[in-house]
């Protein structure tokens, strides 16, 4: 997780800077980094507040944002259901895209055994441990610094990057190429869309691109998929 650690913070402290410069107070940015703990809802979330918008449209784009780690969750569930409820709680809290893309990557097969489970456990761990301070220590800094730190250095750019590498490890079969394709074009087409709603509309093509192409791939691509 090190080599990524770099994008993920510069990230994080482009996020702290944008939430205190769209007027936020440092009480409401810091509750915010520490209680959201998601860089892409509190990106789309931030223009929303500012602008004024319905509570639930604001909830609604968070919600439809943050749809992914309810796919991460489903895929996780064979390698945590034998913790307690507890520990599957901060393991969902904790969970983040290069984390969980890292480990399925790493782990393919949920572990049997009890050495096995172990393995997997401090892995995950220690890629938790590593995303969560990386983006932590460096949204509070953009916090406490908002106000020396020039909005033109384009620091998002870097955490784009490395989605954007891990987004070209992962889309490798002819499914999952077509449904990021295709999220891309929806994305573009619907970019004038108010209130940031073309990333609801590319969520949703990807979506559904991708459950029409389960039932429909060859059978020789889906067993590669």
């Amino acid at each position: 997780m090190a080599p990524l650690a770099a994008g993920i913070s510069a990230w994080g402290l482009m996020t702290g800077v944008a939430m205190v410069k769209s007027g936020m107070s440092v009480v409401e940015a810091l509750a915010m980094t520490f209680l959201v703990y998601a860089g892409s809802s509190q990106l789309a979330a931030i223009p929303l507040i500012v602008a004024g918008a319905p509570i639930w449209v604001i909830l609604a784009t968070g919600f439809c944002v943050n749809l992914r780690f309810v796919v991460f969750s489903l895929h996780l569930r064979p390698y945590l259901m034998h913790m307690p409820r507890w520990q599957r709680l901060v393991n969902g809290y904790l969970t983040a895209d290069l984390s969980y893309a890292l480990f399925t990557r790493r782990f393919p097969v949920a572990g049997e055994t009890a050495a096995e489970r172990r393995e997997q456990e401090a892995y995950l761990a220690g890629n938790y441990g590593v995303t969560w301070c990386s983006w932590m220590l460096t949204g509070v800094v953009g916090i406490v610094l908002a106000n020396f730190i020039p909005s033109r250095w384009g620091l998002g750019f870097a955490g784009v990057l490395c989605l954007i590498g891990i987004l070209c490890s992962l889309a490798n079969t002819p499914a999952r190429l077509t449904a990021a394709a295709l999220a891309g074009v929806a994305a573009v087409a619907a970019y004038a869309w108010p209130l940031k709603l073309n990333i609801v509309a590319a969520i949703g093509a990807a979506v559904l691109a991708g459950f029409w192409l389960e039932h429909r791939l060859p059978p020789t691509w889906r067993r590669a998929a």
